[in-house]
């Protein structure tokens, strides 16, 4: 087996619930730290690492007091809770060791550098950690859509979904035991059999640009290192 990794740049999609662990909203300290610790090695190895996040373990806390709110504004919030679990993640990477920077898509520069192409790219090949926070910067757009974008832009080689489950299976494997995971699939069979590997938008994006995706569960030890190091771990989800 080579010990070169698979891919020079990837892009990480964390989704916000991922940092909460089994708390049920907010930021948990020693999961952030322990996933941090899995980019780390990742970042070891040699591999450029973008990262988009999530903010639903904040925006779960406030989401009642969000109904009925108008949809514009209720993603607006949605954006800052992204950033302030990219400055989360900023933290524990700095303790870590590792160089990051985090980049938003909303003006916020006290806290964070406005999303700048080229800047982002320079940091990248310097071997730091970006972090793009507050989505595409628009409401009615998801993260995972960011992702792909942010993907895009940065000509990595592949977006990496990070979940709790290890992979995209055939149902859900909590209700269902005889479900088995897929290897591999393509991205019309993801859209068409409505799989919800990422939302519509990020998928169609994908697939025009000739991205691929892989979902991983970001709660096994040492799964992201083995994805990016080619094996067989998760679900790969490619062009035809």
């Amino acid at each position: 087996m080579s010990a070169v990794p698979a891919y020079k740049r990837i892009l990480l999609k964390l989704s916000g619930e991922a940092l909460m662990g089994d708390d049920s909203y907010g930021i948990n300290r020693a999961v952030t730290e322990r996933i941090v610790s899995e980019i780390g090695e990742v970042v070891r190895l040699g591999v450029q690492v973008a990262v988009v996040v999530g903010g639903g373990n904040i925006f779960r806390g406030i989401a009642p007091a969000a109904a009925g709110m108008d949809r514009a504004n209720a993603d607006y919030m949605g954006m800052l809770a992204t950033v302030m679990n990219a400055m989360a993640l900023q933290d524990a990477m700095k303790r870590f060791g590792l160089g990051c920077r985090v980049q938003s898509a909303l003006n916020l520069e006290q806290v964070a550098e406005p999303f700048i192409r080229g800047k982002a790219l320079r940091y990248l090949e310097d071997g730091k950690v970006v972090i793009f926070a507050a989505g595409t910067g628009n409401p009615f757009f998801t993260t995972d859509t960011a992702a792909a974008l942010r993907g895009v832009e940065m000509d990595a080689e592949v977006v990496i979904k990070a979940t709790k489950v290890d992979g995209v299976y055939t149902d859900d494997p909590k209700l269902n035991s005889a479900a088995t995971r897929y290897q591999k699939l393509s991205f019309d069979e993801a859209i068409n059999r409505n799989l919800k590997v990422m939302d519509a938008t990020a998928l169609t994006l994908c697939r025009d640009q000739n991205l691929p995706i892989i979902v991983f569960s970001i709660f096994k030890h040492g799964a992201l290192q083995r994805v990016v190091m080619g094996q067989d771990e998760g679900t790969l989800v490619h062009c035809n």
